[in-house]
């Protein structure tokens, strides 16, 4: 977040948010200053607010408005919807605005925490969609209060997320845990500016650098952490190239899963969640099948431990695609825009459901506290979207004509890749929780599948076994192994270790 010192700043909404921010600004008095606040609610407009004015309806007033190239608006609703957003988006651009902001409709707002950090550019996933739900988080987070929690993938674009909104939980520690230096550089950094602009509360944040693969040191990392709660985010994601890689993507997803569980369950944790993916329903490709299985893990996990009358809770939160997730489809298009297009689309008629990140993480957080041990959790994701509608509304959101500017090309499904993903299979049913957006998964029937003598045939393929050695590092064998046990899965496609 970048203002000029000397900018001019309106101010979309004369709500308590709005009123937040125009204070913070004046107190710090070096992000610029707030010229007025625009707003369309005639109770508000005419009056001033700390000398500040209040002026609208903002479609009348903002194309009055003297623009030069310093000035700037921040859009300070954050319980608007996506229509409004989308009009008031409009209306700012026709005004002149070349840099508008937005503060994002995150729960720690939506109970009147507002801070200009938290603020950024307004971009596609803010107007497309569905509206977010509006969850209490404090509320939601009460049963982190004072514990140790572990979030593993903390540099990716869920467990980020996690992290941000975590820090409103009351937690003792915060453990950032990743495979990548940068990224956990990156979030802790991030998560420290945070803090000491008041964001949120004062958990201490340790970054950890470790690789799930590595079953001795997640044994060491576990016993030494002592984390009460673990957010399980981390995998090997992007389905083409886990196809051309599939013994990376079951050592890294399913086995480093399977080590993260037994030294969770050696060393204490109570709560385990696990985060999962449509693309593991009837799963047709090799990263579907490898969160497939980790499903079947966990909830085998859970299952032993019921048994064994253990006070834990090990449990799985599905949902399908996020908007503007690092690799996703979103932030491809954009740099396909930047270039002059075309954007590639898969097929006309390809569909995904889609959740902004926030409301994603923050239905987690809920599921995490109200879940039960041994329970699958979906979250409800709305209607599937065309990929094309997608796209042509991003070609639009840049300010461009869909194909007579910028074209779209459809370039067919890559290996692993299917038309529609599916939010659950024929062997499962969902039923409401009394919760909203989260539904509980149950199975008519077990699926018939040794989750432990399969891992056992997998594991020579992933590690060499000096009694095997011909099995090591062999796509080809794996993918049979898994097609044995997984029939849905889709036999062919590139093979690389």
């Amino acid at each position: 977040m970048t203002t000029k010192k000397n900018g001019r700043l309106y101010i979309i909404g004369a709500g308590f948010a709005g009123r937040t921010l125009a204070n913070e600004i004046k107190t710090k008095a070096v992000f610029g200053e707030v010229v007025a606040f625009l707003d369309d609610d005639p109770e508000k407009i005419g009056r001033r607010i700390d000398g500040i004015p209040v002026l609208g309806p903002i479609r009348d007033v903002a194309r009055l408005l003297g623009m030069n190239p310093a000035d700037e608006a921040i859009i300070a609703i954050p319980g608007a919807g996506r229509e409004y957003l989308k009009e008031l988006y409009g209306i700012l651009k026709k005004a002149g605005f070349e840099k508008i902001r937005i503060l994002p409709a995150i729960s720690q707002i939506l109970e009147g925490d507002a801070h200009l950090i938290q603020t950024r550019s307004i971009d596609p996933q803010d107007l497309l969609g569905r509206n977010p739900a509006a969850i209490n988080l404090r509320q939601s987070l009460a049963y982190l209060r004072g514990k140790r929690v572990l979030v593993t993938g903390a540099g990716g674009s869920i467990g980020s997320e996690l992290c941000r909104q975590l820090l409103s939980g009351g937690a003792s520690r915060l453990y950032l845990f990743g495979h990548g230096e940068n990224s956990i550089y990156q979030i802790d950094r991030e998560l420290r500016l945070l803090q000491e602009e008041g964001v949120g509360e004062k958990a201490t944040l340790v970054p950890v650098i470790g690789d799930l693969k590595d079953a001795d040191y997640m044994d060491y990392i576990l016993g030494q952490l002592r984390a009460d709660v673990v957010f399980h985010t981390a995998a090997y994601k992007h389905v083409p190239m886990m196809e051309e890689n599939p013994v990376a993507a079951i050592e890294n997803n399913l086995l480093g899963t399977e080590n993260l569980i037994r030294s969770a369950k050696k060393h204490g944790v109570k709560r385990f969640v696990h985060i999962t993916t449509d693309k593991a329903v009837d799963p047709v490709s090799v990263y579907g099948a490898s969160k497939f299985l980790c499903e079947q893990l966990v909830l085998a996990a859970a299952r032993e431990d019921r048994q064994k009358g253990r006070p834990l809770n090990f449990m799985v939160v599905r949902f399908g695609n996020v908007l503007g997730s690092r690799g996703s489809i979103m932030p491809l298009f954009q740099k396909q825009i930047e270039r002059g297009g075309p954007l590639t689309v898969t097929h006309p008629a390809m569909r995904r459901w889609f959740m902004t990140i926030p409301e994603a993480c923050s239905l987690v957080l809920k599921a995490g506290g109200v879940g039960e041990n041994g329970g699958l959790y979906l979250l409800d994701m709305g209607e599937p979207v065309r990929i094309r509608d997608m796209a042509e509304q991003m070609i639009r959101f840049y300010g461009f004509e869909p194909e007579s500017e910028i074209k779209i090309e459809y370039v067919g499904l890559r290996p692993g890749e299917r038309l529609d993903e599916r939010l659950w299979s024929e062997g499962e049913e969902p039923g409401a929780t009394g919760y909203d957006r989260i539904l509980r998964v149950t199975r008519k029937s077990p699926f018939p599948l040794d989750i432990a003598g399969l891992i056992e045939k997998l594991k020579p393929v992933c590690r060499l076994d000096p009694r095997k050695p011909e099995m090591y590092r062999d796509g080809v064998l794996l993918k049979e192994i898994l097609k044995e046990a997984i029939p849905s899965l889709a036999p062919g496609g590139n093979v690389r270790a």
